[in-house]
């Protein structure tokens, strides 16, 4: 799975401008860069009334609203699921993954700071920088809210590996830390699978799905 970089902050500290620049500059450098956000409870996503509100209403498990340009996936959650366990609907295919919100979750953190806005948040667990508009005595990196460049030459440094294949394993819909013995395992296994398959080509990726009968 790629690596979660979640942008943090109070309301209004301006969170969303920068994942929009973020996104942006990891773009210009090549990178494949995917974004989630946390909605605040009750906020609606499907609108009562809609064609996929009734699929789900009706029993679906799950829907894919699709037009030519894009898709959304509307999947009724039992529990506010943190970035760790979304990002296993989004795939694989990307570099990394910057998430707005889920100051809760496990995974490192950028905070969003104004001045205007109030105090920087605490107690916050996995922050790795502060983009500021003032120099604060915290003991953490610290950007100017217009340095995107230096936030991304950080993700790149940290949080994206070329140099590795990738292998992400989900049991029960929860992702399984692998170590390096049986990560190659596992990895090589699988490519002895689909080297034995007739037409499959060259490898890029391989998506495995099993659920046991009953």
């Amino acid at each position: 799975m790629p690596s979660i970089i979640s942008i943090i902050g109070t309301q209004n500290s301006g969170k969303t401008t920068l994942v929009e620049k973020l996104v942006a500059e990891l773009t210009a450098r090549g990178r494949r860069v995917a974004t989630m956000k946390h909605a605040a409870h009750g906020a609606t996503i499907d609108q009562p009334g809609k064609d996929s509100w009734r699929h789900i209403k009706s029993g679906s498990r799950a829907t894919i609203v699709s037009s030519p340009e894009q898709m959304v996936l509307i999947k009724p959650a039992a529990a506010d699921a943190g970035p760790e366990g979304l990002a296993q609907y989004l795939g694989e295919e990307y570099d990394i993954i910057i998430a707005e919100g889920f100051k809760q979750g496990k995974g490192p953190k950028i905070e969003v700071h104004r001045r205007e806005i109030g105090p920087p948040l605490s107690d916050i667990k996995g922050l790795i920088a502060i983009a500021t508009d003032e120099p604060l005595d915290r003991d953490i990196r610290q950007f100017s809210l217009d340095d995107i460049k230096g936030m991304v030459d950080l993700i790149e440094e940290d949080f994206i590996d070329d140099g590795e294949d990738r292998l992400s394993l989900y049991i029960n819909d929860g992702k399984v830390s692998l170590k390096e013995f049986p990560r190659g395992i596992i990895t090589n296994l699988l490519l002895a699978i689909a080297g034995s398959l007739s037409g499959v080509g060259k490898l890029k990726s391989l998506a495995l799905f099993l659920r046991k009968k009953g």
